[in-house]
């Protein structure tokens, strides 16, 4: 046990003197570590020394550089001002110098217009002098003149202006004269060319509107399922449409007959889609007729925009818009409405083209000269004055409206393209084809032109020739001379066109004759 002890003793002994040779050796080490790091430190505070004082000497030279700029800059703006303030100060004795050279000049002027002055007065005086040495002269010899002619200065000048009066105005009078012959036959000539010109310029289709339309069928079945059971379904649809539909013994074909062209459109495009569909009923019919109408009313629309568009006419009211799209549904004469418009549209630009007036108003005007056709609702006033009063209610000019009420002389004329829109409105309806009438009203109107020129003494021969537009009439030489023959022109021109109703004008041309015949034998 004692040894144990004694073991245990020594060894922790030996442990304390361990620990204490290792805290030695710990402090030595940490003594050579910071002397180790104070020599670092002293190195590192001296290069930063070293480098602060390389940084500061580099601020200096460039604060040294940013002086210098500056004072550059600074020296170079100053003689700019130096400059300038030299260039103002030359201007300024440039300008003393010009004022002194021109009050050098208005000082000697002014010494000049002195002298021109002195040497003017001096001149009136010697002329007032003349002048009354001219007028006792001039006194003088109206006295002697009148002592010898016996009449007084204001009788003599009184004969001379009443003789000189009377010669100017057989004069006056005789170039008058010539000048109207002369411009007369010019204006005959230069119409004549502008009007052939026009309608050569201008080409149109043709076409002939009907009161019917033909509506084909696939087969004859059709007809049973159109008509309906006890003809119901053909009621509907002739109620709907105001179109009276005609089913006969024509095979595959069913007729539909209106006056008005839009409601035969919108009966023709519904029975297409209702046989196309299948579905045929009173209520299907109803709705199938709604739309129909709806789409041909957009297509009116349509129709309006794109004729003025193509026409190059701007700034039209909608409503006007519509109206000119309405025109294709309408016909006259069996002249296309639409058409007849268009083309009166482009003769009246051609036309008022070769006058020197505008060409864009009166396209305008002619395009709108017969809209009082086409009105929604049934009325007693005349096409031309509805058109005239539409076309001032959506905000036309005057020019343009004058032209629409004027052009069948309802009223007056007052602007120069009203004569042209009636002009090509006669052209576009009297083109052959243009327009159709019924035959027996045609020939009666030829029958009753003639009638009427023999109702006058000394008729020979009267012949309706150009489609009624004309009436020749060869009278007896005999009974008629040539003051009669002028006059009964005239009778003969009113006469029809105070009992007579036709379109468009009617010219009355005399014709006297006389053959002188002899025999050689």
């Amino acid at each position: 046990m004692d040894t144990i002890a004694v073991y245990v003793v020594i060894g922790i002994v030996g442990l304390v003197i361990g620990f204490a040779i290792a805290k030695f050796l710990e402090k030595k080490s940490a003594s050579g570590i910071l002397a180790t790091a104070k020599k670092e430190a002293s190195t590192i505070v001296k290069e930063a020394q070293t480098e602060g004082e390389n940084i500061k000497k580099d601020k200096i030279y460039q604060a040294k550089e940013k002086f210098l700029e500056l004072k550059e800059a600074h020296e170079k703006v100053i003689l700019d001002k130096d400059k300038k303030m030299a260039d103002v100060e030359k201007r300024i004795r440039d300008k003393e110098s010009q004022v002194g050279s021109e009050l050098a000049k208005y000082k000697k002027s002014s010494a000049e217009l002195d002298e021109k002055m002195k040497d003017y007065n001096y001149r009136l005086e010697f002329i007032e002098k003349k002048q009354a040495e001219v007028e006792k002269l001039h006194k003088s010899q109206v006295n002697q003149l009148e002592v010898i002619s016996g009449l007084s200065a204001d009788e003599a000048r009184t004969e001379l202006v009443e003789s000189l009066r009377e010669e100017a105005k057989s004069d006056a009078m005789a170039f008058i004269q010539n000048t109207m012959e002369e411009a007369k036959l010019t204006a005959q000539q230069e119409a004549k060319k502008i009007i052939i010109n026009t309608i050569q310029r201008i080409g149109t289709e043709e076409a002939v509107e009907n009161c019917v339309s033909v509506f084909n069928l696939e087969s004859d079945d059709v007809k049973g399922r159109i008509i309906g059971r006890e003809g119901r379904n053909i009621r509907a649809l002739e109620s709907a449409t105001g179109v009276e539909i005609i089913v006969d013994d024509t095979p595959e074909a069913i007729i539909l007959s209106c006056f008005d062209s839009v409601r035969r459109e919108v009966a023709r495009l519904s029975l297409h889609r209702l046989v196309t569909d299948g579905r045929i009923h009173p209520a299907r019919i109803e709705e199938v007729v709604q739309k129909t109408t709806k789409q041909i009313e957009e297509e009116i629309i349509e129709v309006g925009k794109r004729t003025v568009i193509d026409l190059g006419i701007h700034g039209l009211h909608p409503e006007l818009i519509k109206a000119v799209g309405r025109m294709k549904y309408r016909s006259s004469y069996g002249q296309n409405l639409l058409q007849h418009s268009r083309e009166v549209a482009k003769l009246c630009g051609v036309m008022a083209a070769e006058l020197g007036l505008n060409p864009k108003m009166a396209k305008r005007a002619g395009l709108l000269h017969d809209i009082g056709k086409v009105p929604e609702t049934e009325t007693e006033v005349p096409h031309a004055i509805l058109g005239m009063e539409w076309a001032e209610k959506y905000g036309e000019k005057p020019e343009v409206c004058n032209a629409i009420g004027a052009h069948h002389d309802e009223i007056e004329m007052k602007y120069l393209i009203s004569p042209i829109i009636q002009v090509c409105d006669a052209i576009s309806g009297a083109r052959p084809g243009a327009r159709r009438q019924v035959l027996d009203s045609y020939i009666q109107r030829l029958k009753d032109l003639e009638d009427t020129a023999f109702s006058f003494n000394g008729v020979k021969k009267a012949y309706a020739i150009q489609a009624g537009r004309e009436l020749r009439v060869i009278v007896e030489s005999e009974k008629v001379n040539d003051e009669k023959a002028s006059e009964l022109s005239f009778n003969i021109s009113q006469k029809i066109q105070t009992d007579m109703t036709y379109p468009g004008q009617v010219k009355v041309t005399v014709i006297r004759e006389t053959r002188a015949v002899n025999i050689a034998k």
